[in-house]
């Protein structure tokens, strides 16, 4: 009887120590839950609250206004910026560097 005693006051004090452990965890645990979700919800709350305040201040959207016809019929419209011999040529040089690169990016790139 003096083993069967000792098992079961062994058991008794472990479970005394683990129940309520577990019990405190789990508590904390579903308190975080209950917080988090509260957060969740102010937070949701506040978006809503900015979003109807920037509803009601919303401008509305201009659409551009449909470009007018000539007055004249048949009358080709000028082209307000005409590209000419001198804009093209400029643009086959404009791939060039401003200025050389240095002498030490030079040598790297040798390699």
């Amino acid at each position: 009887m003096g083993r069967h005693m000792t098992f079961s006051l062994a058991c008794v004090v472990a479970l005394s120590a683990v129940v309520p452990g577990v019990a405190g965890y789990l508590s904390a645990r579903l308190e975080a839950i209950e917080s988090a979700e509260q957060s969740l919800h102010a937070t949701e709350m506040r978006l809503n609250a900015r979003l109807a305040r920037e509803s009601r201040h919303a401008r509305p959207v201009s659409f551009p206004a449909p470009c007018e016809q000539s007055s004249v019929p048949g009358q080709v419209p000028q082209p307000l910026f005409a590209q000419s011999p001198e804009s093209k040529q400029h643009r086959k040089h404009a791939r060039l560097p401003v200025a050389p690169p240095p002498s030490w990016l030079q040598n790297s790139t040798a390699d």
